[in-house]
């Protein structure tokens, strides 16, 4: 839908705005995200962390002219035909503008809340129902401050139907969303722990949920939750309630049996009088708690038990995060089968354009898009034009609708009926250097490409979550002053986690700089795309040409090092260049000491090769309060040090000594700059730190399991020896995978269907053997080696160790498979 320019003013009340009668339709708050200029009105939001006018004046140049803006804008005068909106609030104004828009229309509005299984019920809504209504739903997780306006932007003159989910931290937030959304159909899923340190108690956050609901026309919650139950009582919401249960055979919707079986789990059910059955295709007691949602929804909608039994049966896994896997033939495969509207498509292709790298080709393969209530000239001409604003070098359209209209793609593109058609044609084969985007609806299984285009290896995997690294990033940042550079460490391959992705993520939410420890690590990074300062950290003698080649900034810790350093500067006739003064201020392994200043400074004034961008020093003890005061001596011969090297400087010198243990424990010392190591990867080094979030989880599968009598051994050495009728199984992964040999023989325990399985015997070099005697299991079940249900913390306690050694000793041979959420 669109807006005029003077609509949209008065309706955030901005002012200083011009050219009242232009247009827009597309709302814009990441500048990365650009794909239609001219219908674009960029909301330039500030955050804690951030301050989006300095986007400005490039996306003009991109061909955006409408902006709201709360700060004064520089470079204002080049932009002669720019609409600015001022308005104390960006994103207030952002705000006003979605519950403007909502108040056009008359339809149902589905509301979802929740601690978890938010996400989960409104995909199966969609299932459930798209095909009676043309529908719009939450992208993804939008359900924050910024996502929650950016969906119901979403509705148009074809809405029939929204399903829109709401996520809070803090108390007041969600009076702010409930005005967004009005909801005339809420669901509460449950109330669980996250997000609780924003509250002071469970019945606070729950009261905070359900003000969602003030005003809604009916309520859909687990009436067997004490919680819940109470908190809406207490709220006198006045709305019709179906509150389903277990127990209470008189509600409205009493469950009067759950029967799991192998494959699937029967519902029987009781609503108004009349009885009613449906089977689904999974057996987690989650599962069946998100399905009686839907169920109560879909009841409250007038849907017949046959449709529902139909439909019900049909539910299919929600594929909760987009992962990114190695492919055949130096490929990337980026699998994204989440969501397949226009809105969802755009938000992949962004991730697609953040994890390009030079010289590999981009390519997009796109089924139909089902139910977008366009005529499909119209939606598959503004597809082609998204393809060319993002880049996209070749598309491979499935299915009869984008086959007949590839007229309306002006670009490399081949086109099949089917998947099978795809497959069996050998197209697969022939993809070489590409960064491959697969995006389809449902009903075309596109599960099947990915599978053929991936590049098949054990059954051991590394999954690296990349939402939870930026999640961690932010837990840092939050704590530090907006103009605080974050230097953030990615050396040993990015703690295990791999150091491409880990830096690609950093680059796109503002990290300041990377750190590697040799020079061919940062020359790998550039060579993948990296584009933002990197720091090496152990520069050799003969890696300067690396250094100067891919512009990577050497640290300097010796006079040996820097005179030969600024020696062969000169030689190329280098002037200036970047380097980091390492200072020992009682770590005493590498740096200068205060003794050395004299000397050091008489030096840097006599290299002009050279420039000292950083002046750092390095704790030897900032986790242990037994060492805070020698960690206070450290600061203070450090800032002596540093204020020597700036008085003779003519440059800003950056300092920085904190760590991530010094990060949280003297905040106050930040400086300019601190460097973030283990906690961003979901792990702190002075014990637990509510908020971070595990990156890395190994995972593999029971290859075999063995049923063996008591008194037989296991494995090398005889080692295992079992005193009791045992079934064993075998896991493909070992020492020479990063499963520490130390672990065996009953040391540690793997996690199984949530179960813990303990070692037994040796560890081989690529098996090793775990009891699953009392443990409901299969060949083929995962396994978790260390990850969100045991964490490395463990593993390193068991092993007297840390937890860098456990994380860096996950073998290259492992595959990484990255995802988000």
């Amino acid at each position: 839908m669109n807006y005029t320019i003077s609509e949209i003013a008065v309706i955030i009340k901005a002012e200083d705005y011009k050219f009242p009668e232009k247009e827009v339709s597309v709302i814009l708050t990441d500048s990365r995200s650009l794909t239609f200029p001219e219908e674009t009105l960029f909301f330039a939001l500030v955050t804690e962390r951030n301050n989006a006018h300095r986007y400005i004046y490039d996306l003009y140049r991109k061909g955006v002219r409408h902006f709201v803006i709360s700060d004064n804008i520089a470079n204002k005068d080049k932009m002669p035909d720019a609409n600015f909106l001022k308005v104390p609030d960006t994103l207030a104004a952002l705000q006003q503008l979605a519950t403007a828009h909502r108040n056009r229309f008359d339809i149902p509005v589905i509301g979802v809340t929740g601690s978890n299984g938010k996400t989960i019920v409104k995909e199966w809504l969609y299932q459930l129902l798209h095909e009676d209504y043309n529908m719009v739903r939450s992208p993804r997780s939008y359900n924050s401050q910024i996502g929650v306006p950016l969906s119901i932007w979403q509705m148009n003159e074809s809405t029939e139907l929204a399903v829109i989910e709401a996520g809070i931290s803090q108390p007041g937030e969600m009076d702010k969303l409930e005005a967004i959304i009005k909801p005339t159909v809420g669901i509460i899923t449950n109330i669980g722990g996250a997000h609780q340190e924003g509250f002071a108690s469970m019945q606070e956050k729950s009261l905070e949920k359900l003000t969602l609901f003030k005003d809604s026309d009916c309520i859909i919650y687990n009436g067997d939750s004490a919680l819940i139950s109470d908190t809406v009582e207490k709220m006198c919401l006045g709305t019709r309630e179906i509150a389903w249960s277990y127990k209470d055979k008189n509600g409205p919707l009493y469950i009067i049996k759950v029967t799991k079986e192998d494959e699937n789990t029967r519902i029987r059910y009781s609503y108004l009088q009349y009885e009613g059955e449906f089977a689904i295709p999974f057996v987690g007691d989650a599962a069946v708690e998100n399905a009686i949602h839907c169920l109560a929804v879909m009841l409250y909608l007038g849907k017949g038990p046959n449709e529902i039994t139909k439909k019900m049966a049909k539910l299919e896994p929600v594929a909760m995060r987009l992962e990114v896997k190695e492919g055949r033939n130096n490929c990337l495969v980026i699998n994204d089968t989440y969501n397949s509207d226009i809105n969802s498509l755009e938000i992949a292709l962004d991730f697609q354009v953040r994890r390009a790298t030079a010289g590999m080709r981009r390519t997009l393969i796109l089924s139909d898009i089902l139910q977008s209530g366009m005529l499909p000239a119209t939606l598959y001409r503004k597809v082609s034009q998204i393809l060319m604003h993002k880049g996209v070098d070749r598309l491979i359209g499935i299915g009869p609708e984008i086959s007949a209209c590839e007229k309306s793609f002006g670009m490399d593109a081949e086109f099949y009926l089917t998947t099978d058609s795809f497959l069996n044609s050998g197209a697969a084969e022939r993809f070489n250097n590409e960064l491959i985007l697969i995006k389809g609806s449902r009903d075309f299984h596109f599960e099947q490409i990915s599978e053929a285009l991936e590049l098949k290896q054990h059954e051991t995997i590394l999954e690296v979550n990349l939402d939870a690294l930026i999640d961690n990033f932010n837990f840092y940042r939050q704590k530090l002053k907006p103009e605080t550079k974050i230097i953030c460490m990615v050396k040993a391959f990015g703690y295990g986690a791999g150091s491409y992705e880990v830096a690609k993520s950093l680059q796109d939410r503002g990290c300041d700089y990377l750190a590697v420890a040799v020079a061919d690590e940062g020359a790998e990074l550039r060579k993948a795309g990296i584009t933002m300062p990197i720091m090496v950290m152990n520069p050799e003698m003969n890696s300067f040409r690396t250094l100067f080649g891919y512009s990577l900034e050497p640290e300097i810790y010796s006079f040996k090092l820097l005179k030969a350093f600024s020696k062969e500067a000169e030689q190329l006739g280098i002037m200036h260049y970047p380097v980091h003064i390492k200072i020992d201020s009682g770590m005493h392994r590498l740096g200068f000491t205060f003794e050395d200043m004299p000397l050091l400074v008489n030096e840097l004034s006599a290299m002009p090769s050279i420039r000292a961008r950083s002046v750092f020093s390095h704790f030897a003890g900032s986790d242990e309060t037994r060492f805070d005061d020698f960690s206070l001596r450290q600061i203070a011969i450090f800032k002596d040090c540093a204020r020597i090297i700036q008085n003779v400087t003519p440059f800003p010198v950056m300092r920085h000594i904190l760590n991530t243990a010094g990060i949280s424990r003297f905040t106050d010392e930040q400086m300019e700059g601190v460097r973030l190591g283990l906690g961003l990867y979901g792990i702190s080094p002075i014990g637990n730190e509510p908020g971070l979030r595990n990156v890395s989880t190994l995972k593999t599968t029971i290859l075999q399991i063995k049923e063996l009598d008591a008194d037989q051994t296991v494995g090398y050495s005889r080692k295992g020896v079992l005193s009791r009728k045992s079934r064993i199984a075998a896991l493909p992964i070992g020492y020479a995978d990063g499963v520490d040999r130390h672990l065996g023989n009953g040391k540690g325990y793997v996690i199984i269907n949530g179960r813990q399985a303990p070692y037994v015997g040796n560890i081989c070099m690529d098996v090793c053997m775990v009891d699953v005697t009392d443990i409901d299991c299969q060949e083929g079940d995962k396994v978790e080696i260390f990850g969100d249900q045991l964490s490395v913390c463990v593993l390193a306690k068991w092993l007297d160790t840390i937890p860098y050694e456990i994380l860096t000793s996950v073998s290259s041979r492992v595959k990484r498979v990255y995802y988000r959420e």
